[in-house]
């Protein structure tokens, strides 16, 4: 479940529908933070109201790195066509992390017919970006809402296509699907497709049409540790911790996993096809498909011994020779480091 955290984020909200309802627009926003659905929302949301319902003749939008200050400078500078303002869109740029002296100087004067509307996963508080356009604009955290919100936000969801659900039902839901938003709208359509005909979204429904989040962490993180990728591996186990997650159970997960390469590159060594593997396994050609990519990354040996070390990891935790905690992380580490 998400944790419990102090936001400003419904008061950032409130400022900037107040600026669209008004019109009165600042000279630069600032959408960031680790919520993409939130991202995009508010992304779309300023970006129309900003152009005023016309065309995008008046809109340039730059994404990703390497993007040059002086041209953007540039195109600030050069009047509208025919439109109050211009809008520059900036995504991903990297500014607000590793920094822009030259927009960061000129955001303390910008031309009054330009309004400028920065996106971005993270930021650094620290960086003259984020100085210049907290100071100049606003800026809206859009990070993981807390319980509560959430609760909210499914409940209100929910009743506008005419469905109750309740508190116990958005719970498992939650624990189901985990709280990316825009997974969870997927799966809450999913929800009502399937309940057509009637009013109320219960348990068994969720169990019925919704994915399994917690399996395909579990086969991120895995991914993870085939890449290479000790951070983003241990990031995600801290993550299903924080949300109660019990070790034992990521560790029979890792375990199946390690099991289901092992005999995926025992199956290819003797030419077997993504479909023969599917149908042995009893999973789906694209799993399939995937595990025969990872185990290419793996000698015989490196899985046996992996599968291995999870056994001992297991019997170590409840012998009580091992922290259960502490063993899946030895597990990652080590299986990350081969």
């Amino acid at each position: 479940m998400a944790a419990k955290k102090t936001t400003d984020y419904p008061v950032k909200q409130k400022q900037i529908n107040e600026d669209i309802q008004t019109g009165k627009f600042r000279p630069c926003y600032l959408v960031y933070g680790e919520e993409a659905y939130l991202r995009n929302q508010n992304r779309d949301k300023l970006r129309e109201a900003l152009l005023g319902g016309g065309d995008k003749m008046n809109l340039q939008h730059y994404e990703g790195a390497g993007i040059n200050p002086a041209e953007v400078i540039d195109m600030a500078e050069t009047l509208p066509f025919f439109a109050e303002r211009r809008v520059i869109v900036i995504e991903d740029s990297g500014f607000f992390k590793n920094g822009c002296p030259e927009l960061a100087d000129y955001l303390k004067n910008p031309a009054e017919t330009t309004v400028f509307l920065f996106v971005e996963s993270a930021v650094d508080k620290r960086k003259d970006m984020y100085k210049a356009v907290s100071k100049a604009g606003l800026d809206i955290d859009c990070e993981t809402p807390d319980e509560q919100m959430l609760y909210r936000w499914i409940t209100g969801k929910m009743k506008a296509e005419g469905k109750t659900i309740s508190a116990r039902a958005i719970a498992y839901f939650i624990s189901r699907v985990g709280t990316d938003m825009s997974n969870m709208v997927h799966e809450m359509e999913k929800l009502i497709s399937y309940t057509l005909g009637r009013n109320e979204v219960t348990e068994k429904d969720i169990d019925a049409v919704c994915a399994n989040w917690l399996t395909s962490r579990i086969f991120e993180m895995t991914d993870a540790i085939v890449m290479k990728n000790q951070a983003k591996a241990m990031n995600i186990y801290y993550e299903l911790l924080a949300l109660k997650t019990a070790p034992e159970q990521i560790l029979a997960l890792i375990m199946r996993q390690f099991n289901q390469l092992l005999q995926v590159k025992e199956m290819t060594e003797y030419s077997a096809n993504k479909g023969d593997i599917a149908k042995k396994l009893g999973i789906h050609p694209f799993v399939a498909e995937k595990l025969m990519g990872w185990s290419r990354s793996y000698q015989m040996k490196d899985l046996k011994d992996s599968l291995d070390m999870c056994l001992s990891s297991d019997e170590a935790v409840k012998s009580g020779k091992l922290d259960r905690i502490i063993s899946v992380e030895m597990i990652i580490v080590k299986a990350s480091s081969r």
